[in-house]
């Protein structure tokens, strides 16, 4: 079974998404499933997890609503208010009526605050994911982002954490343009309960759009780090198609991991993400 670990869907007249700004005018428009459905399917994907992008309630609503009107959607990673760790858990409560929810995200990259995810209440708000079994999705955008996870997998080792665009890398950096990502990615993956998403690569590199040997460097880093069954693939639409279109952008995942056995690749594309959601 191949699973999409990082699928993202939009309505730009029910939902608000501050960061869609004139400068990502491409993918400023709304996003909905049959856009992408098919293209999914002529891929061999069987199943998709949505993600969250945006901090608010009626983002996530609009995702379990698709959910729940398609079997291709296999999981959602939703939204709670984690700096108030009692609206956390009546959150978490609403959504856990729904079978596909697996897992909760912030975008914390947007935040002013490079270390909110250090802040007391938003350690609580993590506590009660880790109590009901799911996972959280870190956008480690910058270096400190991922020290931050770092914290909480040795804090809060019944936490599952998974690092979505495989902790944004400096691509075309060069070996020593590496670090500190490098050293975090493997101290990150001495945690069992730490995951990361082989997403949200092909716009790295010059000009928005990395290619498979811009890539290559910083993904066999994570694959022996991590191990191809910690490591899941997501496709990252719609904001991929800032680089180019679905087939492409999963062309070049797959390209990255032909040298994985064919049991390998069964994880990184399927496996990985059952174990990261609990999809199953």
């Amino acid at each position: 079974m191949t699973v999409d670990a990082h699928l993202h869907l939009w309505d730009l007249d029910r939902v608000a998404y501050p960061w869609l700004t004139d400068a990502l005018a491409p993918i400023n428009r709304t996003f909905a499933l049959p856009e992408i459905e098919p293209q999914l399917r002529q891929e061999g994907v069987d199943g998709a997890v949505l993600v969250q992008a945006a901090n608010s309630l009626e983002d996530s609503e609009a995702m379990f609503a698709v959910a729940a009107s398609s079997s291709l959607i296999a999981g959602v990673v939703a939204w709670v208010d984690l700096l108030d760790p009692a609206t956390a858990a009546t959150q978490l409560d609403a959504w856990s009526a729904h079978p596909g929810f697996v897992g909760v995200r912030h975008l914390i990259h947007d935040e002013p605050d490079a270390d909110w995810l250090a802040r007391d209440a938003v350690q609580h708000s993590l506590a009660l994911l880790a109590d009901r079994d799911l996972a959280f999705d870190v956008i480690g955008v910058l270096p400190r982002h991922l020290e931050h996870a770092l914290s909480l997998a040795e804090s809060l080792p019944g936490l599952r954490l998974v690092i979505d665009h495989l902790g944004t890398p400096p691509v075309g950096a060069g070996d020593q343009g590496a670090e500190p990502w490098a050293s975090l990615i493997t101290r990150l993956a001495a945690h069992p309960s730490v995951f990361v998403k082989l997403s949200g690569l092909t716009t790295l590199g010059a000009a928005g759009r990395g290619t498979a040997d811009d890539l290559r460097p910083y993904v066999e880093h994570v694959l022996d780090a991590f191990g191809p069954g910690r490591v899941l693939f997501g496709g990252d639409w719609p904001v991929s198609t800032l680089a180019g279109p679905y087939a492409e952008t999963l062309r070049v995942s797959r390209e990255l991991v032909a040298g994985l056995s064919a049991d390998e690749r069964a994880d990184v594309f399927g496996r990985a993400a059952d174990r990261a959601y609990h999809l199953s």
